[in-house]
């Protein structure tokens, strides 16, 4: 082999590394084919916390496609659920619900939701509190996997409903605040739906804030200014900057 000095030697090795990486990215295993952009943490200096609503999943191997797809540290680990598997909807907007009954899930709420004639769970995702499924765990609807329009926000013109990503907090927060596990991962799951569809701040709204509604959901005590602040000013997306 011709010597051809250090920097030769660091270029050989870094196209090792590099073929060695796409390689292993061949397929949907990894999610930096599937992902636009890495996502956001938030801020915890332990990355379990982060990762907590799907701390049962599997390890991810070569050849066992797990229930989450791993971001290589320092950024978050990111359901495999989230990722839609169909041809994706135009989402533009994201509108945030309250349950307003301090007990709840996804199944209970599609029961009801069939109960007044719709045809099943009216929101895209609902995160638990802690009652009828685990303190921050997101439940992906089964209007998401099938990019189906959502039956959360009515309004004259249905634009909430035909372009909103609907997120339901189980908890009733004319009363209280919602947990601190629910805020967390309705922080994350927020940072990759608008990093996904190039939702702005502005367009994540409560859905008392639509246009044609009237509604105080999600509550008095939920933070929805300071959610839109956060958003506002995290930074770079990655995790190391995160607030």
């Amino acid at each position: 082999m011709k010597r051809t000095g250090m920097s030769g030697y660091v270029g050989l090795t870094i196209g090792i590394v590099s073929m060695m990486f796409l390689g292993a990215c061949a397929d949907r295993s990894c999610v930096l084919n599937t992902l636009p952009s890495p996502i956001l943490s938030s801020g915890q200096a332990k990355p379990a916390s982060v990762s907590a609503p799907v701390a049962s999943a599997k390890p991810v191997s070569e050849t066992y496609i797990p229930s989450t797809y791993q971001i290589p540290s320092p950024l978050v680990v990111v359901p495999a659920e989230w990722y839609p598997v169909v041809r994706e909807h135009g989402w533009k907007v994201i509108v945030v619900h309250h349950s307003a009954t301090e007990v709840g899930s996804a199944r209970a709420f599609d029961t009801a939701h069939r109960a007044r004639g719709w045809d099943e769970l009216g929101y895209h995702f609902v995160i638990g509190n802690g009652t009828s499924t685990p303190d921050g765990y997101v439940e992906v609807g089964s209007r998401w996997r099938t990019q189906k329009h959502g039956a959360h926000c009515k309004t004259p013109d249905n634009f909430y409903n035909d372009y909103g990503i609907g997120i339901c907090l189980v908890g009733n927060f004319d009363n209280h605040s919602p947990t601190p596990k629910q805020m967390e991962s309705l922080r994350t799951l927020i940072t990759y739906l608008s990093q996904r569809y190039q939702v702005t701040p502005e367009r994540v709204i409560g859905h008392g804030e639509a246009t044609g509604t009237s509604t105080n959901c999600p509550g008095r005590y939920f933070p929805m200014v300071s959610l839109r602040y956060w958003l506002s000013n995290r930074g770079p997306i990655w995790a190391s900057s995160a607030r």
